[in-house]
């Protein structure tokens, strides 16, 4: 049904949005410049990013250069990689990242442990240095999701020892995660009940589920229902993700997934990831991805 509005002949419907939204902003911006120690723009309900690696530049400071002419907001930074296993725990490293985040204008949204897929945290000890320093380089950038990865030899389905491993683990790293405002974001092919499991059995507010619908489809899982079991005090944050195809070109149904998304209230990043069909321009292409999500959701 469409709204009338009492001088709806003499104004259309747009114009009108338009003048109340300039009203607004300059509202924001008197109230600012009169007491700015106290007033600041609305934060955005959903702030869209994309994976270092996904644009080809892991752990690199071009990957921020990348984003920006890709118009995303953020970028999701690898904590390390295999041939510089040490990341962001060198201060080197998380200056350089530090600087090309300021330099650009796009924010470090999140971190990401990818290198637990080759060195499992629930049996590799440097893995556990890992995840440990990882809390403090987030801090130092000031952010407050890593992601913690569980596929190829982290795959934690069927593994029943080694899910009570990552829980005896994420117990001893949990209140130093705490202490910082740091949420460990685990992202598997676990069902939403498993990671439930998972949280429930550490105990503590720093660990969350990072929800990616491929995955969680890939799985077999209905990502409608897990939706709504986990809500958006379980989700930390979200991949939006096809594996060799665009957004909105693949299997998944993405304007179903923004309502089902927008319905529990879900605030927060969106990370790109993969969305990229063989031998595309990664700039023109993710482009076209932000775009469509742009569709879907409001970024702005």
């Amino acid at each position: 049904m469409v709204e009338q509005f009492p001088y709806h002949n003499t104004m259309n419907h747009n114009a009108l949005m338009d003048r109340r939204e300039m009203i607004r902003k300059s509202a924001w911006l008197v109230a600012a410049a009169a007491s700015p120690d106290t007033w600041q723009l609305p934060v955005p309900r959903f702030q869209l990013g994309a994976c270092d690696w996904s644009v080809g530049k892991s752990l690199n400071p071009e990957a921020f250069d990348r984003a920006q002419q890709i118009g995303l907001q953020g970028i999701q930074v690898s904590y390390n990689t295999s041939k510089n296993p040490s990341g962001l725990s060198v201060t080197d490293t998380l200056q350089i990242i530090k600087a090309a985040s300021k330099r650009t204008g796009v924010k470090v949204s999140s971190l990401a442990i990818g290198e637990l897929n080759r060195m499992p945290y629930k049996s590799a000890e440097i893995a556990e240095e890992w995840v440990w320093n990882s809390v403090d380089a987030a801090a130092a950038l000031g952010v407050d999701v890593v992601l913690l990865a569980f596929f190829s030899d982290g795959d934690l389905r069927n593994d029943e020892k080694g899910k009570k491993a990552v829980v005896a683990k994420l117990r001893k790293v949990a209140p130093h995660a705490e202490k910082k405002g740091i949420i460990f974001g685990i992202e598997s092919y676990l069902t939403a009940q498993e990671h439930l499991d998972i949280i429930q059995a550490v105990g503590s507010k720093s660990v969350k589920v990072y929800y990616d619908f491929r995955n969680a489809a890939d799985a077999g899982n209905d990502v409608f229902k897990e939706i709504k079991m986990l809500g958006k005090e379980m989700i930390c944050e979200l991949h939006m993700k096809e594996n060799g195809q665009k957004l909105g070109q693949g299997t998944m149904d993405w304007p179903k997934i923004a309502e089902a998304v927008k319905d529990i209230g879900y605030s927060g990043w969106m990370q790109i990831e993969g969305a990229t069909p063989p031998g595309v321009d990664i700039i023109e292409c993710y482009t076209e991805n932000r775009k469509y999500l742009e569709g879907l959701f409001s970024f702005k």
